[in-house]
């Protein structure tokens, strides 16, 4: 897929492509288990498509030759549970990254239980490999940095597909370096932190790996496919005035056909 081929990027890089992954695929996953497909956003909003395109098509061939075989051996060779810590234990980072974030942009109630859960998950789930945040039902809030800058007006600006990294937009693309500056981007040792979060990439495409099973199933422009959910999903999550809009409900796609 698109945003699936980053162990070859630079390591300064690689956490804001985690949570791009879980926005637009997640949701994909969803709308097809539901039996839709979202077409309908604006080309407004992709004035470089040409160039997008291209991006798109690098990033699959990559995906396909690096990270994807990578993944599928990273879910058959370990075991579930080990799995589950290693995902919780990144998650848990990410509260602490979201509770930064929410308080830059003055939301208290999502500050406080963002940080309650990293502290939990940290203190009583041996640095975060058991999520007992999520037993005692306090919430998660996911923020970034470009949910900051949306916070305080920055626009959007046009869709962007970066190589290696996947759907974004001009202001998104503009956060990508402040969103390196996580507790993984504070270690002092290079090789930890490239080992970390090289490992944080696979585990959470290796997650994705059915949800991709069930794209490649859809008779789609993939591209459009992607674009559209990445879009209207990022602007649902900021609540972003800017956030591309429809005038008609979603097409529905005809199923694909069977042999």
């Amino acid at each position: 897929m698109t945003l699936f081929s980053n162990l070859s990027a630079p390591e300064t890089a690689l956490p804001v492509v985690w949570r791009r992954m879980v926005l637009w695929l997640t949701l994909a996953g969803g709308l097809l288990l539901g039996g839709c497909a979202t077409t309908g956003v604006s080309t407004q909003r992709d004035p470089l498509e040409p160039f997008n395109r291209s991006v798109f098509a690098f990033n699959e061939k990559a995906d396909a030759l690096v990270l994807k075989p990578v993944a599928t051996v990273y879910r058959d060779a370990v075991p579930s549970p080990v799995r589950v810590g290693v995902n919780n234990f990144f998650m848990n980072l990410g509260d602490a990254w979201s509770a930064m974030n929410s308080a830059l942009q003055l939301r208290a109630q999502d500050t406080a239980e963002n940080f309650m859960r990293f502290s939990v998950n940290t203190v009583f789930g041996f640095a975060g490999l058991l999520d007992i945040a999520s037993e005692l039902n306090i919430e998660r809030h996911r923020s970034d940095f470009g949910m900051t800058l949306a916070r305080w007006g920055v626009p959007a600006g046009p869709y962007l597909v970066l190589p290696l990294l996947g759907p974004s937009t001009v202001r998104d693309t503009a956060a990508l370096r402040v969103d390196t500056l996580d507790l993984i981007g504070g270690l002092s040792d290079a090789r930890s932190r490239v080992t970390l979060r090289s490992l944080r990439l696979i585990d959470t495409r290796s997650q994705l790996l059915r949800a991709q099973t069930m794209l490649d199933d859809v008779a789609l422009d993939r591209y459009i496919f992607v674009r559209d959910v990445y879009l209207q999903r990022r602007g649902v999550v900021i609540k972003d005035e800017s956030a591309p809009e429809t005038e008609d409900p979603p097409a529905q796609p005809s199923p694909p056909a069977k042999p």
